[in-house]
């Protein structure tokens, strides 16, 4: 294997944001990327940094403004919709409408790639369907109608969804974002464990600093100045992590790998 064949997503000089018909808003720049397959990545940032424009874009849910991205060495936009969902699955910010569509009905969407025209599932189809709940241990509420279950049961369901896609990539625009501590937890160490035994490549946006900083193999950083990607370790090391928010009420202490409030202030 090569070592471009390592990288499931590569980006050269990409630059992300919004076009109109009469201008156009440039978000980040300059943003280079070579990951490797099969680690667990956090975007970090603050409000407004553009932590879901780098992920909408990267999953082709707005186009790029500039630069090159490719998806396990293809370029993005010669791939298409159908094939992109073979490769990549999301959970994104955005709640599913109200239904009457229960647990395993929704996990079931994920094989929408896979079925026929019909969306008629086969053994085959089910089997990952199973698998997707029992790896999320869900299986108390797979009967369930979706309008019931908390924030924490839908967003791991969510999860499964994206298992029962069976894609090498998942991402995740803020799964914690309406949790409580418990849950969040809870969710980090399912992502965690996705990337050790299945070895899926996961990454994730989250305001969730302390957390990330424990459990994810990179850092993807963004702030007014540049974007910044590298192993956690190293970022905490060389200082990247200090610069991340830029405020004079807040320092980072890279003993402790933690924000603490800055009592000289």
């Amino acid at each position: 294997m090569t070592e471009t064949n390592k990288h499931i997503i590569e980006t050269t000089n990409l630059s992300i944001g919004y076009r109109s018909k009469r201008k156009q808003t440039v978000v980040a720049a300059e943003i280079d990327i070579q990951l490797e397959k099969g680690k667990l990545v956090a975007v970090l940032g603050k409000n407004g940094i553009g932590k879901s424009t780098l992920l909408r874009t990267l999953s082709k849910v707005q186009p790029k403004l500039g630069g090159d991205l490719l998806i396990e060495t293809i370029a993005i936009e010669k791939i298409t919709a159908h094939t992109l969902s073979q490769k990549m699955s999301l959970v994104l910010t955005e709640r599913i409408p109200e239904s009457n569509l229960t647990v395993y009905e929704l996990i079931a969407l994920g094989r929408q790639p896979y079925t026929n025209w019909m969306g008629t599932l086969t053994e085959a189809d089910e089997v990952y369907i199973q698998q997707a709940i029992d790896q999320v241990n869900i299986t108390s509420i797979r009967h369930q109608k979706c309008n019931e279950l908390s924030d924490g049961q839908l967003q791991k369901v969510m999860i499964a969804r994206a298992l029962a896609q069976n894609t090498e990539l998942i991402i995740l625009d803020e799964p914690t974002a309406h949790l409580d501590i418990h849950h969040k937890i809870e969710v980090f160490n399912l992502l965690q464990k996705l990337v050790k035994e299945l070895h899926k490549t996961v990454i994730i946006s989250t305001h969730e600093v302390q957390l990330a900083l424990q459990l994810a193999d990179e850092l993807w950083l963004l702030s007014d100045s540049k974007f910044i990607a590298g192993a956690t370790e190293l970022l905490i090391q060389n200082g990247h992590l200090a610069k991340l928010f830029s405020t004079e009420l807040v320092k980072f202490d890279s003993k402790s790998k933690q924000f603490i409030i800055n009592k000289s202030q």
